[in-house]
């Protein structure tokens, strides 16, 4: 998750005000920040770092994409003691998908600390593997409300050493009914401590929590980095009959290399997937029947670009963040004009230009009119008639995923893989993709047209020293 405005890494550093130069950070750290290309800060990081790093309260109101990450991971990075190996920072956040990507954030950020260990507390894992962690002292846990909770009634997590508590998407775990939830936790948080509260929008709970457990906060507001000249907004009518039909007549028409198309219900997902698929579109689905493990699965094909749609529901899709995403198609338009603005800001991030695609039947012409009193702008629209394909073939992801049996249980690291990879199958470095590793899995994108040598090339040779045994997802 690239939360940070990312720079030329070799530019030279500015002076204003909104770099990370002029913030009160360890010099390794800012060395961090520039290896990784994040030189100047984002609206909300200039407003709220100040403040967050002399050790404030804050109550931060920005929408997703903004940066906020970083917002609150320096602040409890500069207040942790490497050398005490208990949990000194608590993040909650609404699903495991965005816990696991604040995690993968904070390491990167930390990278420039010795080994400060995070752990990820979540639902859809056993609990063992996690309690080890714990047991072997980690610095910063990052978890969904209802498995924290679950580790503190157990024993397994003791938060005495805690000084910094940040509540991440608060106002989606309201929406989700974790108040209880939070309200349990926070009361077994030290009260000397640091509390950081971030939320897109400011709902009647997120005052009572701030009331409840913070201390003279500061609030800020910043405007949403989703540039409206960023995202282009189309609207077109269909009926009941055609509107899955024009999905694939949109995705054939604009070919973007990746797509998350929004639908109301389960079933609607499923339909079109299934459409898609016979139409050789690379499809999945993502909504509350999965598995964790299928979840898993197609979050990493889509994430590593080689699934052209991911179909989802709302509630499946909360906390997903994927970077590079050419288009938003509203399959079903949805009632509520903040999640709609909620949807197509997931397109058109860090100044890549975005499609929001959105199709409408005559009896949903009503929540149209509320988007537009909320955006402040009419909808343009456009005809079905005017989409014709616009290349040749179907519409091919450019990466194909492998699996690799084995992961963090086994110690594999993503540099093994492509090690394995490079130095020993030959490939260059620009022929592999993302590699994401799990506790017992391992998911590398390869170019589709090396995949099925680089599998056999895989299974013949070795990982850290050892045989895998290794598939096409």
């Amino acid at each position: 998750m690239n939360t940070l405005a990312p720079k030329a890494a070799d530019a030279a550093a500015p002076s204003s005000s909104t770099s990370f130069a002029s913030l009160a950070l360890s010099p390794v750290t800012l060395d961090n920040l520039q290896q990784l290309g994040y030189l100047e800060m984002t609206p909300i990081q200039a407003a709220a770092l100040p403040a967050a790093l002399l050790g404030k309260d804050i109550i931060a109101q920005a929408k997703t994409g903004s940066g906020k990450t970083a917002t609150f991971a320096l602040p409890l990075l500069t207040n942790l003691n490497p050398r005490r190996f208990a949990v000194q920072a608590l993040v909650l956040c609404p699903t495991r998908e965005l816990a696991d990507q604040v995690a993968v954030e904070i390491r990167r950020l930390a990278r420039a600390e010795e080994n400060i260990k995070v752990v990820t507390l979540c639902g859809g894992v056993p609990l063992r593997g996690q309690r080890i962690t714990l047991e072997h002292g980690a610095h910063i846990a990052v978890g969904t409300p209802g498995r924290v909770m679950d580790h503190l009634e157990r024993g397994y997590l003791n938060l005495e050493a805690l000084n910094t508590l940040v509540l991440d998407e608060a106002d989606r775990m309201l929406d989700m009914g974790f108040f209880n939830d939070i309200e349990t936790v926070v009361k077994q948080c030290p009260k000397r401590r640091q509390t950081l509260l971030f939320s897109a929008t400011y709902p009647e709970g997120i005052e009572r929590l701030a009331t409840q457990f913070m201390r003279d906060p500061l609030q800020i507001t910043v405007e949403s980095q989703h540039a409206e000249s960023l995202i282009e907004q189309r609207f077109y009518e269909v009926t009941r009959q055609n509107r899955l039909d024009t999905v694939a007549r949109l995705l054939n028409h604009f070919r973007p290399v990746s797509t998350l198309a929004f639908c109301n219900t389960k079933q609607q997902c499923n339909d079109l997937v299934a459409l898609l698929q016979e139409q050789a579109f690379v499809a999945l689905v993502l909504h509350g029947d999965l598995e964790q493990r299928e979840r898993d699965q197609v979050l990493a094909q889509f994430a590593n670009r080689s699934c052209s749609v991911l179909v989802a529901t709302d509630v499946a899709s909360r906390g997903l963040d994927i970077t590079q995403l050419e288009a938003v198609i509203n399959v079903d338009i949805t009632p509520d004009a903040e999640i709609h603005i909620h949807r197509i800001g997931r397109t058109g991030r860090a100044g890549e230009s975005g499609l929001a695609l959105n199709l409408v039947s005559m009896n949903e012409m009503g929540a149209v009119g509320r988007i537009e009193q909320y955006q402040q702008c009419e909808s343009v629209w456009h005809k079905v008639d005017e989409l014709h394909p616009t290349g040749e073939g179907a519409l091919r992801p450019p990466m194909v995923t492998l699996q690799i049996q084995g992961g963090r249980k086994e110690k594999i690291r993503p540099g093994d893989v492509l090690g394995a990879l490079t130095a020993d199958a030959g490939y260059s470095r620009e022929q592999i993709g993302k590699i994401n590793v799990t506790e017992f899995t391992t998911f590398v994108a390869v170019q589709r047209e090396i995949a099925h040598e680089a599998m056999q090339k895989l299974n013949a040779g070795k990982v850290k020293g050892k045989s895998v045994r290794v598939r096409l997802v």
